[in-house]
């Protein structure tokens, strides 16, 4: 039961929201309220909207009520201003829209469109938006916009503050207010007049008192998101531009934003990098302050513990270990219009460094690789703390910055800082252009002690930053809960007092996230402290930062992996103390499905996670400790007798196919989806595009010449069992296929003896049978290994996640195992004569095919054969799964909701290559799916006169 005011404000939101949308239960609450702060507060009520009417309904009933908001974009803030323990307002999949005019100079995005997102459709015009935090590819544009977000490149001159042309905003009376529409405006002049004259006032007080006005455009000549924007009454005297600049930095708490349009900024495509080694910290920052007025993009400062905390780990350069104890370095970017200006810029910059020290004659490369290495150091500063932190502790980042011609002196104090208060680990980086330093932690806030260490050292710090150098707390991670005790202290009682006129004026009840940015509790970055506790140790490093959930399929559906992680937490910590059993078993019943069931264990979170984490691998030990005696003899049962397990299978898929071709599709799919819910969802989910039964057996070879290479070929399970679907025009077996690309290419195609009993283990191991998957995977490998001659024939296997299991689980680095798609990239592109089709190719890009790094490879091939090759941009896991697909089909739909929008008109076929996904992507995007085989094969002849072999067809049994 919800407590007053909530039971009544959940029942007026179920008038105009769906229960779905309605979140209250224990599980999703405390996971949709984490965001990536060291802050737990749990909501009582997360409203997932997908629409403006929405928001300005749920506005007007929780002041009617008197329940604070917070709204929430994709939760990748560090500084507490993304939770509640009120009303959590979250974005559904309906603000994700963006529109580009033409020339694009500008850009029209509404809140939900991740940042990176937003540049991917900008680039083929040359563009990008301003702000590029280091969480682009996961922030989204509301979130970014509401924290004044910056990063590495973009500096003061190119923020949300800087480059915002106007916006649509919903004020905490409900008020839409769009200010890039005249009739809008002159509504809200009427209707607002007193709130309009009151901004007027603030800024014209403002600028009156010269004192205070130039103390406010100083303190925004370097980074600062400490409070609210106050240059925007000094920057501007019309009160609506004031109103929509105050907006920008404001963390929700003056009103939604729904919609912003931005001035976008050129990209450039030509770029340099330098990695520069000074001797000390002195030294390199006097290169900052001499290149500062030069064309540069951007220079990353790292002191030597940032370089130290990288030493050895794989791709980084060997002379980081030689360095000396106080040596720092500066990883500078150089960008052009073209290669005239760019050699212009370097040659500029370069003149400036040759009068520094340096430890190492400086070098600009344009090698994109090379550039990248540097990069990766950068890159890798975070998570190299975070992975090699203690159990229980979480990663803390803090931003300051420092006037430029200070900084080098700061950095210094800093470092003493850390070691007085016995934060050995602690590293600095940071965009050092503007001054702006980032410090990392590890800190535990499960005892006083440590509680108390880390506020004696944050005092210490803002005494240093505020009272010494006038610098800012918080250059560009927002105030949040974090430093909202300390915005008083940075900006004095005259100008805290103007942020408390702002909030009075825009928000007269204080609903709107209160709590953050303005704070009279000298302790509330003290409070509500999130635990990290012991989970598993595959999940234990986890930050909670949010980077996985743009590439999770179950993410808006049930749990995302930070989610995921944050739920087996909850329930270890409860398990380990033994309290409240009640919350215990309701947060085990909802894992069992949100958790558990609907995770497709696909990897791709560990692409994008800073510390390489792949929850998957958590819910799949979960699933096998879950096995008991029975399911894991029975698990060894199927392992041994594989072939007799695909004869079921096909079996099962004859009778399916009888039913649909006796009934009909429409009348056989209503039957089993009624036969499913009677049995509890026991029975599997029957696809339209369901496969026919299909009975590969190697047949003898036909003569090929001696030069002919030899190639083993694996067909997986799926391929050997499933064959293409009832209503696909595409009849033959994808083996049989294979054999004949291979045989035309002039290949001779040799197979591993007892293939019908091969499996490389895939299906047992998502089960969480890793002992009987391992035994699968070892097996296959003494045959392939038999059959390749002792690893002289390359070994292909024409499934992605049976390729990709099996080169993970390889001991022996003398066995060539190739995914399909490799090997026709490799080995066949040049053997075969092409003809591009003009009919576009629809690609699908599989898990285990990106984790491989294997999307280049296969975008290639299949530009080989067409004129036109379209990756739809929203899909990235079908959340098929392997049989996913059959037991949880809610998975696989989730997943693909946006993949028809992206089908090119004339697209008659997709192509991938896991006859699993195939049927999902089938189901869901109206076009017969197949292997990319198909296509190479329709496309191609022989470049040399190939033997065919003759072979009949078989029988499924």
């Amino acid at each position: 039961m919800l407590p007053a005011p909530y039971d009544r404000l959940h029942a007026a939101l179920r008038e105009f929201m769906p229960d779905e949308r309605l979140v209250t239960d224990p599980l999703r609450t405390l996971a949709y309220g984490t965001d990536g702060s060291f802050y737990r507060l749990i909501p009582k009520i997360v409203a997932i909207v997908e629409a403006e009417g929405e928001v300005v309904r749920l506005l007007n009933l929780c002041r009617e009520l008197k329940a604070p908001v917070t709204f929430r974009a994709a939760g990748t803030s560090l500084s507490g201003q993304a939770v509640t323990d009120s009303v959590l307002v979250l974005l559904g999949d309906s603000w994700r829209g963006c529109t580009i005019p033409p020339g694009a100079a500008t850009v029209t995005l509404q809140p939900g469109v991740i940042g990176a997102e937003a540049n991917r459709k900008l680039a083929p015009f040359g563009r990008k938006i301003g702000p590029d935090p280091a969480s682009i590819a996961t922030a989204k544009i509301g979130g970014i916009a509401a924290n004044n977000a910056s990063g590495m490149c973009c500096g003061t001159a190119q923020n949300s503050y800087r480059t915002l042309a106007s916006m649509r905003l919903v004020l905490a009376d409900g008020t839409l207010l769009d200010t890039g529409d005249a009739a809008s405006r002159a509504a809200f002049a009427v209707s607002h007049g007193a709130l309009l004259s009151g901004l007027s006032d603030l800024a014209a007080r403002t600028r009156a008192d010269e004192k205070l006005a130039e103390r406010i455009r100083n303190k925004f000549r370097i980074k600062n998101t400490t409070g609210y924007s106050l240059n925007a009454l000094v920057d501007f005297e019309e009160p609506v531009d004031i109103l929509q600049h105050l907006m920008i930095g404001s963390e929700g708490t003056l009103g939604f934003l729904s919609e912003i349009t931005y001035n976008t900024v050129p990209e450039h495509a030509h770029k340099a990098n330098a990695l520069l080694m000074y001797p000390d910290i002195g030294e390199a920052c006097r290169a900052v302050a001499l290149m500062k007025p030069t064309p540069v993009s951007a220079v990353e400062l790292m002191d030597r513990a940032s370089l130290r905390s990288v030493e050895g780990k794989p791709g980084m350069p060997d002379f980081i270990g030689g360095l000396g104890p106080d040596a720092s370095a500066l990883l500078v970017e150089i960008r052009g219009e073209d290669a005239a200006a760019l050699d212009a810029n370097i040659a500029a910059v370069s003149a400036v460094i040759a009068q520094t020290q340096t430890l190492f004659p400086p070098t600009f490369t344009t090698d994109a690789k090379l550039g990248e290495s540097y990069w990766k150091i950068r890159k890798g500063l975070f998570p190299a703390v975070g992975a090699m932190r203690k159990v229980g502790t979480t990663v803390i980042i803090e931003d300051v910055a420092y006037p430029l011609d200070r900084l080098a002196e700061a950095t210094v104090e800093l470092q003493a800082m850390f070691l007085k208060f016995g934060y050995t680990e602690a590293i600095i980086f940071g965009h050092a252009l503007e001054g702006n330093l980032h410090f990392v932690f590890t800190q535990a806030f499960d005892t006083d002690e440590e509680v108390d260490r880390y506020r004696r050292f944050m005092d210490a710090v803002c005494d240093q930053v505020v009272r010494k150098y006038d610098g800012s707390l918080k250059a560009e991670h927002g105030t949040g809960r974090n430093m909202a005790p300390f915005v008083e202290m940075e900006w004095g009682p005259q100008a805290y007092g103007l942020m408390k006129e702002i909030k009075a004026l825009l928000d007269p009840q204080g609903l709107l996230n209160p709590g953050v940015i303005l704070n009279d509790d000298p302790e509330a970055h003290l409070k509500n402290l999130k635990a990290m506790p012991a989970a598993h140790p595959l999940v234990d490093t986890c930050i909670e930062c949010g980077f996985c959930e743009p590439t999770c399929p179950s993410h808006k559906m049930t749990l995302s992996p930070r989610q995921r992680i944050v739920g087996w937490r909850e329930i270890s910590r409860l398990e380990a103390t033994g309290v409240d059993a009640a919350r215990l078993g309701a947060l085990h019943e909802a894992y069992d499905y949100q958790g558990i069931d609907t995770c497709a264990a696909c990897g791709l979170c560990s692409t994008a996670c800073p510390v390489g984490i792949e929850t998957g691998l958590l819910i799949k030990a979960i699933r096998g400790d879950r096995r008991g005696a029975v399911a894991q003899g029975f698990g060894t049962y199927v392992a041994e007798h594989t072939a007799g397990a695909l004869s079921v299978a096909r079996t099962g898929l004859r009778l399916a196919d009888l039913a649909k071709r006796t009934l009909g599709d429409d009348t056989a799919n209503g039957l089993f989806e009624k036969l499913r819910t009677v049995t509890g969802q026991r029975l599997p989910h029957l696809p339209r595009a369901l496969p026919t039964p299909t009975n590969f057996t190697p047949l003898p070879q036909a003569k090929v010449s001696a030069e002919a290479p030899t190639v083993v070929y694996v067909p997986s399970c799926t391929s050997r069992s499933m064959g293409p679907a009832a209503n696909d025009p595409e009849k033959t077996p994808l083996p049989v296929k294979v054999e004949a690309l291979f045989q035309k290419a002039g290949y001779r195609v040799a197979y591993p003896e007892q293939l019908a009993s091969l499996c490389c283990g895939m299906p047992l191991e998502s089960k969480g049978l890793a002992a009987q998957a391992d035994a699968k995977a070892e097996e296959m490998v003494r045959a392939i290994w038999a059959a390749s001659a002792n690893g002289t024939a390359p070994v292909v296997l024409d499934t992605s996640p049976c390729s990709f299991r099996l080169k993970k689980h390889l001991k022996d680095a003398g066995l060539q195992v190739l995914d399909l798609v490799e090997f026709i990239h490799d080995h066949l592109l040049d053997r075969l004569n092409f003809t591009k089709q003009t009919e576009p190719v629809v690609l699908h890009l599989t898990c285990s095919t990106r984790r491989m790094g294997l999307d280049a490879k296969m975008k290639a091939v299949a530009a080989a054969c067409a004129t036109q090759v379209v990756v739809p941009e929203d899909v990235g896991c079908c959340g098929f799964a392997g049989d996913k697909g059959f037991t949880t089909p809610e998975l696989n739909a989730h997943a693909l909701r946006h993949l028809s929008k992206d089908i090119p008109a004339g697209a008659k076929a997709g192509y991938s290559n896991s006859r699993t996904c195939e049927i999902g992507l089938s189901d869901h995007s109206g076009l017969p799916y197949r292997s990319i085989v198909y296509l190479v094969d329709a496309c191609s002849t022989p470049k040399a006169p190939a033997t065919a072999s003759t072979r009949a067809s078989e029988p499924a049994f």
